[in-house]
């Protein structure tokens, strides 16, 4: 992981700082607040010689760095107009700042919350923007003598405990990225596996691990049928945490662990295929979420479940026409294999309705290129069976700034998965409502009375959304700041 690790609280008086930077917001007014003329009197004029020189603006995601006298440096966050600002304002903030320090090798900051802002939410945003501005993948790289990371933030003006929460979620968040961005032959099932055990053991967490012969013989016919083209040992994994009183029914959160996807026989085509290493972005956000459990402790239980495999051709691999057998009992006509997601987490999406007794049930999964087409990189689409927990993931969703979209599941889609020989099929019908089709399959394995939420991530795990707190072209941990806000820790 090469992210900001070092957030250092600090409850005295900024002026006695020693980073080698210091990071101050400024509105797109341009009126020196008596923190601001504390800064400049620092630099020796040099703010007042920046802003008459129309240097900055003020602007949301504006970041300027200005040299003072003894060459003391500040870095000028612009914070937009003053009555609207919001969290996603100084996240926003917080990332470009991150980026301004990499980018120029400052190696230490100081961060000053502006001090008329008193809400504890927007403090969490900026410490959450500080460490994901500052997330590098570059574990893979041997010979990048350019490589740079920031050394240690120090923050003034924020409470220590939201100073450390906003950390402890944005490494979450950062731990799910370098599992994201690992290539299919490093991020395999047991890779996976191996990073759930870690974060158990460290969690006081229990952790099972089926293998292959064990999970087949239970009955997870749909899993075994994806699995079966790969001599990469698959694995179901479940993670139970369980913090609260016994009487609290569990949260169960399932992910897609594709850990590289060819299509099957149903092969893709070959431009862009290496992609599909990130067709495991819904176990990283159950393992970033289960990350952030472990280090926050807080009191619910939650449940982590990831069917884990690798979707290969070969003349052991499932094939178009066959007629899979799920962990419930239902059958399923393959008419598609590269429509593998909804499989292995249909067999994911029984178990738990069978074994557990649960609040809710919410699934995460890179599931299809239909919902890029509908929602672009911008939003997440949802769907699900009740009301009250999709009202409450939507204003999770506004609180976190993660865009989420909630599609149809009427009767009309339920029936186009419907299969002439077996009891549901793999696709909708030929070229419409794709992505309603995947959620309107994996409701055929989820018990009626359990509420449940399919979120289809295809469109925002990764890619770029032109923040400043993600990186182009990489994975984003999206949607994972929004579950640990609905679950209210």
């Amino acid at each position: 992981m090469s992210n900001l690790l070092k957030i250092i609280y600090n409850s005295g008086d900024w002026r006695n700082h020693s980073a080698d930077a210091i990071a101050v917001g400024i509105y797109e007014d341009l009126k020196l607040s008596r923190q601001l003329q504390g800064v400049n009197k620092e630099l020796g004029r040099g703010l007042s010689n920046a802003l008459s020189g129309n240097i900055i603006e003020g602007k949301v995601g504006e970041v300027k760095i200005v040299v003072g006298k003894k060459g003391s440096i500040a870095i000028v966050y612009g914070l937009g107009k003053r009555n609207n600002l919001d969290s996603e304002t100084l996240r926003k903030a917080g990332g470009a700042i991150s980026k301004a320090c990499i980018k120029n090798k400052i190696k230490s900051f100081s961060f000053l919350i502006p001090i008329d802002i008193k809400d504890n939410y927007m403090h969490q945003a900026a410490i959450e923007g500080l460490v994901l501005g500052s997330y590098q993948f570059n574990e893979l790289k041997t010979t990048d003598t350019n490589h740079f990371s920031i050394k240690n933030a120090t923050i003034y003006g924020v409470r220590k405990n939201t100073v450390d929460k906003g950390n402890k979620v944005a490494q979450g968040v950062c731990f799910a990225r370098d599992l994201d961005n690992r290539p299919g032959n490093i991020a395999t099932p047991s890779h996976l596996a191996d990073n759930a055990k870690e974060i158990g053991k460290k969690g006081e967490m229990k952790v099972t691990i089926f293998e292959r012969d064990k999970f087949t013989k239970m009955g997870m016919g749909a899993l075994a049928g994806v699995a079966s083209g790969t001599d990469v040992s698959p694995k179901f994994i479940i993670m139970e945490y369980m913090g609260g009183p016994k009487t609290q029914k569990p949260k169960i959160l399932v992910g897609k662990g594709l850990t590289f996807d060819s299509g099957g026989i149903s092969i893709k085509p070959s431009s862009k295929m290496d992609e599909m290493k990130y067709d495991m972005c819904g176990s990283g956000v159950v393992l970033g979420v289960m990350k952030i459990i472990q280090t926050l402790k807080p009191k619910i239980n939650i449940i982590g479940i990831i069917p884990s495999t690798e979707n290969m051709s070969g003349d052991k691999a499932y094939r178009p026409g066959d007629v899979l057998t799920a962990y419930n009992g239902k059958t399923i006509e393959v008419l598609n294999t590269d429509a593998e997601g909804r499989l292995i987490l249909a067999d994911a999406l029984a178990y738990a309705s069978k074994h557990y007794n649960p609040e809710y049930i919410l699934d995460f999964a890179t599931l299809t290129g239909a919902v890029v087409v509908a929602l672009g990189h911008v939003a997440t689409g949802i769907m699900g069976t009740d009301k009250k927990l999709i009202n409450k993931i939507k204003a999770s969703a506004v609180t976190t700034n993660e865009k989420v979209w909630e599609f149809p599941l009427w009767e009309e889609y339920l029936d186009q998965v419907k299969s002439n020989i077996a009891d549901v099929k793999n696709v909708g019908a030929p070229m419409q409502a794709g992505t309603i089709a995947g959620g309107a399959f994996l409701k055929s394995f989820v018990k009626d009375d359990i509420p449940w939420c399919h979120f289809d991530i295809a469109g925002t795990a990764w890619g770029d959304k032109g923040l400043s707190y993600q990186n182009k072209g990489t994975a984003t941990g999206e949607v994972i700041r929004l579950v640990v806000d609905l679950l209210g820790i």
